[in-house]
This record gives C-alpha cells, structure tokens and sequence, in this order.
C-alpha cells in the first residue's frame, strides 16, 4: 500500500513538471520596443484662435488658457458680454508623421478654425504647420510642416484587427506629451450618431482630451486607426474610446493632398435599419440591408427605379450587413459611376443599375408640410388601437400626397412608435407592399391578418419617412 502510494505521489509530481505555470503561460505583452521604434512619430499639437473678447463665454474662476478643458468651456458654454478686443484661445492634440518631407495627419476638429498651428516633435523641435485639407465628416486634416528627414509611421490593416486585439495610443492627454496607453479592440465597425461615413474602431485604450489625432497601433507597431472621439458623461475617459480606421483616413488624405477636398457619392435615398419584425413583414429571411423609407424626388435612386419599401442587399458586389454600411459603400463610390445595388422587393432579389451623383456639402432645405383640419368625426380605434382618418383633397394637395390615413390618436398600449398626426401612406403584409387611402381597405387588410401578428407601415411624419411594426395593445383580440 506504501509503495502504491509513492508511486502515485511520483507520478502527481511529474504531471505537475510537466505543466508550465500559469505566469509562464500567460505574459502581458511588452510595450516597449514598440513605444522605443514608432514613438518618434508621434507629434504633438497645439493650436491658437483668436476670438473676440465681447464673444468669450463665462468661465470657470481660476481656469487657465493652457488647460486643455478652456477650449471645451468657450465652445460649449453660454457666452456673455465683455470688452471689446481679441484674446488668444488655445487648444491641444496629437498627430503622426506620414511622409519624411512634412506630411501629418490629425482630426479636423483638432484644428479647425485655427489661426497658428504649431507642431513639436518628439526631439523637441517646432515648426509652424499650415493645412493642406481638412474633411468634417470624417474629422481627418492633413497638415505640412517644412522639414525633411523625419521619422515616419508603418501602417497596417485595420480590416485584419480582431476584437480582443491588443492595442496601444501615443499622444499628449492634457499637454503631457508622449504619454502611452494601452487597452483592446472592444467593437468593430460601430456607426455614431451624424457619423455615417467611418465604421469606427471601439476600444478600451485610455483616450483624454489632448490624445485626438495621435495614433492607435497594433502590436506589430503600425498604426491602425486613428483616435477620435470618447464616449463620456463627464469630459474625461470612461473606458469607450473610438478610432477612425487607417484605410477610411489614408483615402481622404491621398483625395485631400491631391485637390484639397473630399468627394463623395450619393443616391438619393433615407434608410433605416431592418428589425426582426421588418424582416418577417418583407418576407426576408434574415434580418439585414437597408430599408429605404424615401426616396428624393428626381435624384439618382429615383431615377434608377429605386422605391420605398425596397431593401438594399448589396452594392457594387458588397453586402450590406446593416443599413451603417450603404452610407459608406455609396459615399466610397466615385460620382459617376454606374453601380450595381441588389433589392428585394415583393419576396425576391433583382439588380437594378444606378448612377452615383456626388454629395455636397450643402444642405437643401426640406419641404415644410403643414396639417390640414382634422375631420369632425373620427372613426372608433381598430383592434391595434389606432384612431384613424382619410385625407382630405386639402390635405393630400398640402401633404403633396396621393393618398395615405392620419393618425388621429394612439390608443391604449401601442407598441410602436406611432404618434398622432402621422400618416400611414402604406401597409407592408406577407412581403407585399400595399398604398393605403381609405378606411375601408386598411381595415381589409387588418382583418385578413391573424390577431397576434404585428403589421408594419410605411409612416410620413413631417419631411420623413420611416417603416414602423404595429402590434395590438394587451388584451386586444379580433374586432376593427
């Protein structure tokens, strides 16, 4: 029995050699050699604006021109009156090296509306910068300083980034330059709020005022995106850090050195994103593409045969996974070109060839639509909860419609987004789009579908359009 247990007391000890331990087997990575290599082209830089002094907003007491938040202070808080005059206001951020003969890249709001742009670079020296082209929508400028020589980036392939990737951010937060923070790949992909053009990087790297426009590298040391906005409560980092990727910044930049702006191509169309429940309306088997919602009267989408209630699969070969990814598929395009989008409309797939117009930056201003006088007498609610009523001849002319049922109320528990004084211009029901005008047919429609399924319409609300899923409140059963 001895010897048994002996012999089990060697084996358990061999098995344990055998075994590396856990420290062995798991290192933190080592940033050193990447800092040590690509840091030198890491730049830091400031910025000076002269502003009125009547115009300076009210700061806080003891608030010095050379804290990073006064520039967050005088854009974002109420102005007063003051003396007249001028004062210099000053801002702070990162940037990168991408050519040996001056070259940089930055975020356009880093230095937008700057008077004097100075650049200090990792030995210490400075350069006054001018602005070569800056793009809004997708918050990159390009920057020349007079210098030759200079140390550059290596770029990678934000594509090949995987979530739970490592990576690293060198910039200046708060003015303290070269400061290095590491994190990972939290998201990929992520559309913001009017951000429509960039498929932005999500991180957990340590991003603070000052750090905008320095660079995000992989562990091979190139650069892979660059950092740009922070989602924050309170102005400073808490833990959601978002980059542009390299490849989206490396196109404005080679557009923006080549003529000084950015084109961009458009089609004409409003989307929104396709639910669960607007699938099953439009008979498609998966739950992806863009629902157009409208489409502008003679643009290119229009013209091309594009309608209401289609959803757009792919463009030019590539899918279209959510409707984030048409904006930038179709603002890629070069205008002019004759693309390729696949739709489905009424349960099947067709191509349909349309011609990409450019974007402009300008703004059409929308039609305003006015609300005619409600009818005297308003119908009982149907069985979803709806109180509705037909169009009257003024209304369509106002509306510029031909047809379509105002919401005069929403009743009961509504599961939707419905509001009273929208118009219901259509019924989407088994994949089947249907024009509504009258009562009579959108309660014909209602009754020839089961109590417990949800119906989804087609919705104008002011300027806009929109496809919204109705279900009936609890406890409603059959009955109009």
């Amino acid at each position: 029995m001895k010897s048994l247990f002996a012999a089990a007391v060697f084996s358990l000890s061999c098995l344990f050699a055998l075994v590396p331990p856990a420290s062995a087997q798991r290192e933190l990575p080592d940033f050193s050699q990447l800092v040590e290599q690509q840091g030198r082209a890491v730049v830091n830089i400031s910025t000076t604006q002269k502003v009125s002094t009547r115009a300076m907003p009210q700061l806080p007491p003891g608030l010095d021109e050379d804290d990073p938040m006064f520039d967050f202070f005088r854009r974002f808080i109420p102005q007063q009156p003051g003396v007249p005059g001028s004062q210099d206001a000053r801002s702070l951020g990162s940037g990168f090296i991408i050519s040996a003969d001056g070259y940089l890249m930055t975020n356009a709001h880093v230095v937008d509306e700057a008077d004097e742009i100075t650049v200090r670079l990792s030995d210490k020296r400075e350069f006054r910068a001018r602005v070569i082209g800056a793009d809004k929508r997708t918050d990159v400028a390009v920057l020349k300083i007079d210098a030759s020589g200079l140390p550059v980036v290596r770029f990678g392939d934000a594509s090949k980034l995987k979530v739970g990737e490592w990576v690293v951010a060198i910039g200046s937060p708060f003015g303290f330059e070269s400061s290095v923070t590491a994190g990972i790949v939290s998201a990929k992909g992520r559309s913001l709020p009017q951000e429509n053009f960039v498929p932005f990087i999500q991180t957990d790297v340590a991003i603070n005022p000052g750090n905008s426009g320095g660079p995000l590298f992989n562990l091979s040391g190139e650069v892979v995106g660059i950092n740009s906005q922070i989602y924050s409560r309170n102005g400073g980092f808490m833990g959601l850090s978002f980059a542009i990727p390299i490849d989206v910044a490396m196109d404005v930049q080679s557009q923006l050195r080549a003529t000084g702006r950015v084109q961009r191509g458009r089609i004409g169309v409003v989307i929104q994103e396709v639910t669960k429940e607007l699938a099953d309306s439009f008979g498609l088997p998966n739950a992806e593409g863009a629902l157009v919602s409208s489409v502008e009267p003679r643009g290119p989408a229009e013209k091309a045969g594009i309608e209401p209630g289609d959803v757009i699969l792919r463009f030019d070969g590539k899918q279209v996974e959510k409707s984030g990814d048409l904006p930038r598929l179709v603002g890629g395009t070069k205008p002019g070109t004759a693309s390729v989008a696949q739709i489905w409309r009424n349960g099947a797939t067709r191509d349909i060839r349309v011609t990409v117009a450019e974007l402009s930056d300008e703004r059409i201003d929308p039609r305003k639509a006015r609300r005619g006088a409600a009818p005297e007498a308003a119908p009982a609610p149907n069985r979803l909860g709806l109180v509705l009523s037909e169009l009257t001849p003024q209304q369509k002319r106002e509306l510029k419609v031909e047809g379509g049922l105002k919401v005069e109320e929403v009743a009961g528990n509504q599961r939707s987004d419905l509001r009273a004084g929208d118009i219901i211009l259509a019924v989407i029901a088994r994949g089947k789009q249907t024009p509504v005008g009258t009562l009579e047919q959108f309660n014909k429609i209602l009754s020839s579908i089961e109590p417990k399924v949800g119906l989804t319409v087609l919705v104008r609300r002011g300027d806009s359009q929109t496809f919204l899923t109705l279900r009936a409140p609890n406890g409603q059963g059959d009955g109009k």
